[in-house]
């Protein structure tokens, strides 16, 4: 400080307590959560079936919770919102009152089409040529080069989204009977490893087993997340919004 070393920490500084917090997020925020879930069913934004994504967005934060990852504030208040929205439809309106005037959902489609108006703004913008990123400046001619095709990546939310459909059919397999669980990640991971063949795909669906209860599903998907995170497994997928597959790297 001003030239000096410092060699003590000092006292009188003062740290807030939630400051060096940190959010581990898939989405950039609720918006585009529910903006997600409305796109991959294909769904209007105009006319937000609200029972069935207010179900999936609970689902999600439940999922998040039951992995023990931290939610921002903002994730809470829309599911009150959506609560809010989902009882005053339940309620009866006037007869002489049309139904456009009172509809519930209104400011919330409002937000949602100009957040993706602003997304798709900015994605545009990223979109454009960058000089550093993009455009590197060259005295000479670079050789033809046969790029091949490259596979689209696996984003995070997409590995969510088939680990919750995975736990829901693991609910069916749930029982009353007491024991004691012996689940280890490593043990899984070397299972997993067992199970996959570098020369040929299998589905991620098929690397969890649901008869085994939620316990067993989460322990084989961090069993997953780590042999990804040791580049020991191929993630792919044909297109997006496709199934994912899993291989063996050679």
């Amino acid at each position: 400080m001003r030239g000096e070393p410092l060699r003590e920490f000092p006292r009188d500084l003062y740290i807030p307590p939630d400051a060096l917090e940190v959010f581990l997020d898939a989405f950039e925020g609720p918006l585009d959560l529910l903006l997600y879930l409305i796109r991959r069913q294909n769904l209007d934004v105009v006319d937000i079936p609200i029972a069935a994504i207010t179900r999936q967005y609970m689902d999600y934060v439940d999922l998040m919770k039951g992995l023990r990852l931290e939610l921002a504030a903002e994730y809470l208040v829309m599911a009150a919102v959506l609560a809010e929205i989902k009882s005053r439809m339940l309620l009866p309106r006037p007869p002489t009152v049309h139904d456009d005037e009172h509809d519930p959902r209104a400011e919330l489609v409002w937000r949602l089409q100009e957040y993706e108006r602003y997304k798709a703004a900015g994605q545009n913008l990223d979109a454009w040529p960058r000089t550093g990123r993009d455009v590197f400046p060259a005295v000479v001619e670079a050789p033809d080069v046969d790029t091949p095709r490259c596979e689209p990546e696996v984003a995070l939310r997409e590995l969510l989204v088939a680990l919750a459909e995975v736990m829901t059919r693991a609910e069916m397999f749930s029982h009353h009977h007491v024991q004691k669980e012996a689940l280890s990640v490593r043990a899984r991971m070397s299972e997993t490893l067992s199970r996959l063949d570098s020369h040929r795909f299998t589905a991620f669906t098929e690397l969890l087993h649901a008869e085994e209860g939620r316990a067993g599903v989460v322990v084989g998907f961090l069993a997953m997340l780590e042999l990804i995170k040791g580049a020991l497994v191929e993630v792919v997928q044909s297109e997006p919004l496709a199934p994912i597959y899993v291989r063996a790297r050679a």
